[in-house]
C-alpha cells in the first residue's frame, strides 16, 4: 500500500473563530440577553462578563498567533455599535478598530461577521427580521462597517447560519415572537436572504473593493426563510 503525503495549499488559512455575545461580555442591549434575563436558559445562566474579551482580546489573539493561526473571524455587535436607532457609538467602534489592528501587527488576517445571532432591541422591538423595514437597517450597518473597518478586514460575514437562525427560532423554542404561531414559519417574505445580498452589496463597495462578502453555513438558499426576531 502506497502511503501519500498530502500537503495543504499555499496561504491556507488556519484560524479560530468567536462571537460578540459569546465572549465580549457587557452585550445587554440584544435579544439575546433579553431571552436570558427571561429565564430562559438552563440554570437561569447569561453571558454576563462572558471572557471579558471587549477588555482583554489583545491576550488571545497573541496566543492565537504563537501557536501559529494566520487568520480569526471575530463578529461585530451590533446593538453595542449602533444602542439606538441611528445613533453610532464612536469608541465601541474605535476598539474595534483596535482589535483589528491588533490581529494585522500580529499576523492574523480578520474575517469580520456582521450579524451573529443577536439583534438590536430597538430592531426587534420593530419586528426583527420579521419586519422588511429592517432590511434597510442591516444596510445601512454593513455601510457603516465597510466605511469604519474596511481598511482593516478584505473577509466578511454578512450573516452566521441564517437557517439554524431561522429553525431554531422558530421551531427550536429559541427566542422569537410568541404572538406569532408556529404553524405560519416560515413568516413573511425572504427578509434575511434580502439583507445578506444589500449587506454583500455594501461590503463590495466603493469603500471596501477588494473585499470578499459571504454567508456563513447557508445551507440551502432556495429555502431560506425570514429569520424570527430572535436567536
Amino acid at each position: 500500500m502506497t502511503e501519500e503525503i498530502l500537503h495543504f495549499p499555499t496561504g491556507f488559512r488556519w484560524g479560530s473563530a468567536t462571537a460578540a455575545h459569546q465572549v465580549e461580555g457587557g452585550n445587554t442591549n440584544n435579544d439575546w440577553h433579553a431571552w436570558e434575563k427571561s429565564g430562559n436558559v438552563y440554570a437561569r445562566q447569561s453571558a454576563g462578563k462572558a471572557c471579558d474579551w471587549w477588555n482583554n482580546a489583545e491576550a488571545d489573539l497573541k496566543t492565537a498567533s504563537a501557536m501559529g493561526q494566520n487568520t480569526h473571524r471575530m463578529s461585530v455587535e451590533w446593538s453595542r455599535i449602533e444602542p439606538r436607532e441611528g445613533f453610532w457609538d464612536d469608541d465601541a467602534i474605535d476598539r474595534y478598530r483596535a482589535i483589528l489592528q491588533c490581529m494585522t501587527d500580529h499576523g492574523l488576517e480578520p474575517m469580520v461577521t456582521l450579524h451573529h445571532f443577536t439583534t438590536p432591541l430597538w430592531v426587534t422591538a420593530r419586528g426583527g427580521w420579521e419586519n422588511p423595514a429592517t432590511i434597510p437597517f442591516f444596510e445601512r450597518f454593513a455601510e457603516k462597517m465597510a466605511r469604519a473597518l474596511g481598511e482593516y478586514c478584505n473577509l466578511w460575514i454578512t450573516l452566521n447560519e441564517p437557517v439554524i437562525y431561522a429553525v431554531l427560532g422558530w421551531l427550536g423554542g429559541q427566542p422569537r415572537d410568541e404572538k406569532q404561531p408556529q404553524s405560519t414559519f416560515p413568516p413573511g417574505k425572504h427578509d434575511l436572504r434580502a439583507a445578506n445580498c444589500r449587506g454583500c452589496k455594501s461590503e463590495s463597495g466603493k469603500t471596501c473593493p477588494t473585499s470578499s462578502p459571504a454567508i456563513a453555513n447557508l445551507c440551502s438558499t432556495g429555502s431560506l426563510p425570514t429569520s424570527p426576531r430572535g436567536y
